[in-house]
C-alpha cells in the first residue's frame, strides 16, 4: 500500500459500487454508466505494472478480468468488449472492462473520446445494475 494511492486508501472506486471480490481483484461498477455495464477490476495490492506481478498473479488477474468480460458480454449482449489498462492518472493496476453494445453512439472510438454527459446511477438503479452482475460473478468462481 502507498499512502498517496486512492485505490489503496479505499477512496476509489466508490464502495457503494462494489460488485464482487474475485481473489486478487475486486470488481466495481464504474461511476459513469453512459456505456452500460462499464466495470473496473482493481488489483487488491499496490502495483503499477504487470511486470511487477509474479507470473501466477498475472495469470490469475487476467483470468479474473476475463471472467468479468465474459459475464458482462452475456448480461449486456455486447458486440465487443473494450479492455483498458492505462494507469497514467491513477498509478495502480486496474482494468476498465467496457461492453460495447448495439446502438453504441461511436462504436469505432474509445469511450474516452465519445462526448457525453456522465450517467450516474443511484438508489434502486445502482443496486439493480450491480445485482445483474454480482450473482453471476460469484457463481463463476
Amino acid at each position: 500500500m502507498t499512502d498517496a494511492c486512492v485505490a489503496c486508501q479505499g477512496t476509489w472506486p466508490r464502495e457503494d459500487h462494489f460488485i464482487a471480490d474475485l481473489g486478487l481483484s475486486k470488481v466495481y461498477l464504474h461511476d459513469d454508466q453512459f456505456f452500460p455495464g462499464w466495470t473496473v477490476v482493481v488489483f487488491q495490492r499496490h502495483a503499477t505494472e504487470l511486470f511487477q506481478l509474479a507470473p501466477t498473479e498475472r495469470f490469475q488477474l487476467i483470468e479474473e478480468v476475463n471472467r468479468v468480460a465474459d459475464i458482462s458480454a452475456q448480461v449486456y449482449q455486447a458486440k465487443k468488449i473494450n479492455y483498458e489498462l492505462l494507469g497514467n492518472q491513477l498509478p495502480h493496476i486496474h482494468w476498465h472492462v467496457i461492453p460495447r453494445l448495439t446502438g453504441d453512439p461511436s462504436p469505432l472510438e474509445p469511450v474516452w473520446r465519445v462526448p457525453h454527459s456522465p450517467l450516474l446511477l443511484t438508489g434502486a438503479a445502482l443496486h439493480e445494475t450491480i445485482n445483474r452482475l454480482a450473482p453471476l460473478l460469484r457463481m463463476a468462481q
